[in-house]
């Protein structure tokens, strides 16, 4: 269906910029209001919004866009020749049922009915309609004209189509729709947002800082607006109404915030008012910065969020966690999301903040979501679990959470067909060559260390990772039943793609060691040697023997080798295909330490965890960058680059620890800050 004509049921702060919205985009609106005043006010709000676009040339004529709106006060007037009907009166959910009654007896049969509700469920709006499968939600933020979100929310009965319909007609209004695939009270913005909301209230239930001192420390770390400021920006009345539906339709604890129910009754709405949590008598509050509380703190804020983050993702609400992300950041106005955020945190950071935030305040909202009482923050800000929505059956309750797609076994971690990567509860990640028996590296391994190297790189909760193999062979080199390359250009180019992959994970931020079991041939000899230790069983024979199949070292190991071992050795090991022990390799520097073969992957892990106990992350990666620069610049350009590395690491925490724990005779934590 082609959507030309627009009905707009509502003139207030949110309808008035709706239709604004549409008839800047050439649509026809007829704009509708029950009450006179308020259908004038809404149209002199849109000319004057409009006015002051044209100064800035964003529109051309003013004139030539209101002649595309036309005022009703009758409803069934207003949508009865219309192809989309967009509701847009206040969140009060009686009022929005009658128009929906209304709307379906009077607009035409092929009409779509979209709501702009913040939090209402499209699906029990579409029950009073005979149209259910036209129904679907149009959640526009404030202003509308300006902001960019548009949450598109599927009901349980809304066909495909019609989302499609919707989420297409949105981007041509000039703005970035985000699908919302299950039909949850808040949808994504505003139920991430809900708990942080609780936690504002109950901060001055109980009185422990002002609005002033809370919004100075936010707007201290960059934030446009405080967050009490931006509730009164919104309106109390709207955040009380969210409150009360939220107690009703999520859980009980958004029903005890006494405060924001005080300044309703009140009357103080926050701006439109005049007064709320601020006095807005000279346009916008005075904040100062310099007042900002020690007795809140950002990560409060942050772990509050991102736990209502991964229950949009576990419900499966949001497809993936970068619509989460966008849909915070444009309707918020933010520069990042809560998954943005998430992955420089740790799990355990996270949970224990929000263990703490439930116990003092005594709000289950608060305790940690299934995946973060399990440790798996990361994988699902990095969409590396797949929740798969479960369809609604009759009589089913509507909060029934989806069905988690079961994807990695135990402490695994990803969805990946060649490799396995796992992680240690004492930052320690393995990332083992799961093809046996060999354990040869083709194409798809170099793609999947690839992934599973960026997943750990800046993951908080992992200091050391080892790599080796499934079984008893760490790899035996290139798999060379896939070389089959057209020309010698896709030969040349397979070659720098595997030294790309190594060079990455020499480069990685973490200390890596290679467990070498078995054989390390070829390519799986040139992956040991890019990891910044090797450790061996005794038995283990390592090699290139490239030369005897009429080939060379061609990911890294001619370089590699020679700064390892010296020229001499490596062209014994590179010219003669010969194959050296583990002990030899030992002797030669080529080793770092050798281990019994029984139990030798368990020694490996307490091996890797004695080393990530007592090193400090963010000197690891420094050093480890120097190390690896020092052959390759001026001796005077590493001296530089050595001095800086300890000036940056002057301000940090762990160094504070390090000489705390020094003088105590205690071992230190380090938390890579």
């Amino acid at each position: 269906m082609d959507i030309r004509k627009v009905a707009v049921i509502g003139a207030g702060e949110m309808g008035h910029g709706i239709a604004e919205v549409f008839a800047i985009n050439g649509f026809q609106v007829n704009l509708m209001d029950a009450y006179e005043d308020a259908l004038k006010k809404g149209l002199n709000r849109i000319r004057e919004s409009l006015s002051k676009l044209a100064e800035k040339g964003k529109v051309k004529s003013v004139d030539e866009v209101m002649s595309n709106i036309n005022s009703f006060t009758d409803l069934a007037a207003a949508v009865s020749n219309v192809d989309l009907v967009v509701e847009a009166v206040p969140e009060i959910v009686d009022l929005k049922l009658k128009i929906f009654k209304e709307v379906d007896a009077s607009a035409p049969r092929r009409a779509i009915i979209a709501s702009n509700t913040s939090n209402i469920r499209i699906s029990d709006l579409a029950a009073v309609t005979a149209r259910p499968e036209m129904v679907v939600g149009m959640h526009f933020f404030n202003p509308p004209v300006v902001m960019k979100l548009v949450e598109v929310i599927k009901g349980e009965k809304t066909s495909d189509d019609v989302m499609q319909q919707v989420f297409d007609l949105s981007k041509s209004l000039g703005k970035t729709p985000v699908k919302v695939l299950k039909d949850s009270p808040g949808f994504i913005v505003n139920r991430i947002q809900a708990p942080e909301l609780l936690l504002l209230c109950l901060i001055q239930d109980k009185g422990i800082a002002s609005p002033e001192e809370v919004d100075a420390l936010l707007l201290g770390q960059g934030l446009p607006m405080g967050a009490y400021e931006l509730l009164d920006f919104v309106g109390i009345d709207v955040v009380y109404h969210s409150m009360e539906y939220f107690s009703k339709a999520l859980s009980s604890d958004y029903g005890k915030c006494s405060t924001i129910r005080r300044l309703y009754e009140e009357k103080k709405l926050g701006k439109k008012s005049g007064a709320g949590f601020y006095d807005w008598s000279k346009g916008r509050p005075s904040i100062d910065i310099l007042k900002a509380t020690s007795k809140v703190s950002l990560m409060d804020f942050f772990a509050v969020e991102i736990n209502e983050a991964v229950k949009v993702m576990e419900e499966g609400i949001a497809e993936k966690p970068e619509d989460v992300d966008t849909a915070v950041m444009l309707g918020l106005n933010r520069p990042f999301g809560p998954f943005g955020v998430a992955k420089s945190l740790s799990n355990s950071d996270v949970k224990a903040k929000l263990e703490s935030l439930a116990k003092e305040f005594g709000v289950d909202v608060f305790k940690p979501a299934k995946s973060i009482a399990e440790g798996r923050l990361r994988e699902v800000a990095q969409g590396r679990i797949k929740f798969v929505i479960e369809q609604p059956k009759a009589q089913q309750p509507v909060k029934e959470a989806a069905k988690e797609e079961v994807i990695a076994a135990g402490k695994g971690v990803g969805q990946y067909e060649t490799i396995k990567v796992e992680k240690f509860d004492f930052k320690v990640a393995r990332i083992s060559i799961n093809r046996p028996k060999y354990n040869t590296i083709n194409g798809k391994v170099l793609d999947e260390l690839n992934s599973a190297i960026d997943s750990l790189w800046d993951d908080p909760e992992v200091n050391v990772v080892v790599i080796t193999g499934v079984g008893d062979v760490m790899s035996a080199g290139a798999d060379l039943t896939g070389f089959y390359f057209s020309n010698p250009l896709q030969f040349t180019e397979f070659s720098r793609r595997g030294e790309r992959t190594f060079r990455k994970l020499m480069e990685m931020p973490k200390l890596t060691i290679a467990a070498i079991k078995g054989y390390a041939l070829g390519g799986g000899l040139e992956l040991s040697l890019a990891c910044d230790l090797r450790v061996s069983t005794e038995d283990a024979q390592l090699g290139f023997p490239e030369v005897t199949l009429g080939l060379i070292p061609g990911w890294g190991g001619t370089q590699r080798a020679v700064k390892l071992i010296g020229v001499s050795r490596a062209n014994q090991l590179i010219l003669t295909g010969e194959r050296i022990s583990a002990k030899t390799a030992f002797e030669w520097g080529l080793v770092n330490a050798l281990f019994p073969k029984e139990g030798f992957d368990d020694k490996v892990i307490q091996y890797a965890k004695e080393i990530a106990s007592r090193t400090a992350p963010i000197s690891i990666a420094l050093a480890k960058r120097l190390t690896n620069k020092a052959g390759e610049v001026a001796s005077d350009v590493g001296l530089e680059m050595e001095s800086t590395a300890m000036g940056l690491l002057f301000s940090t925490e762990d160094l504070k620890e390090g000489i705390t724990a020094f003088a105590q005779k205690r071992q230190p934590n380090f938390r890579g800050r």
